[in-house]
């Protein structure tokens, strides 16, 4: 097949447009990392509006995609729940959970670590700033040396369900009332 000079351009051109598209879709030029951001003693929950600082147990946090700043949580059953709950549709960026094997349980600073990587422990003995808590932990070891001194279950975070994060509890089991 012989291809004259014209057509011979015409198609090195769309091999050269088509290859430069191809190589752009595996750049982004929104390649900014996202990382955690620290509490201070003014940053509230965004679900019921508690101090964070005032209050013990594992805080977390959420980056939707599109927002800078994070959506924070004073307890890890509230971001389990928001997460977990099938009227969740906007797009997660990131989630964040304090890796309480390092942080002070009564005061919990730093030690952010990815939710997803993390590992939980349900049903212990410690409570955080709604009663009740999950707590979270970035080592396996750490999480289970916690259970044994403070009870629960161990898991990871695909194990943790919908039921194991209602929010509705609190006021309706309590039998004090």
């Amino acid at each position: 097949m012989i291809i004259n000079r014209r057509q011979f351009i015409i198609n090195t051109l769309i091999t050269a447009v088509a290859g430069s598209a191809l190589m752009a879709c595996g750049q982004s030029t929104t390649s900014k990392s996202i990382t955690p951001v620290e509490i201070d003693p003014h940053t509230t929950c965004d679900l019921d509006g508690m101090l964070l600082a005032d209050y013990p147990g594992p805080k977390a946090q959420i980056f939707y995609e599109g927002k800078e700043s994070p959506t924070f949580f004073c307890d890890t059953v509230e971001m389990f729940n928001t997460l977990l709950s099938p009227e969740q549709v906007k797009a997660v960026s990131a989630a964040y959970v304090q890796d309480m094997g390092k942080a002070d349980w009564d005061q919990p600073r730093g030690n952010w670590i990815p939710a997803k990587e993390g590992c939980y422990v349900l049903g212990s003995k410690r409570h955080g700033s709604m009663g009740p808590t999950i707590a979270s932990f970035a080592h396996e070891a750490d999480a289970k040396k916690f259970v044994g001194q403070w009870g629960g279950k161990f898991l990871r975070y695909a194990e943790i369900k919908p039921d194991m994060v209602d929010l509705s509890g609190g006021a309706l089991h309590d039998t004090r009332m």
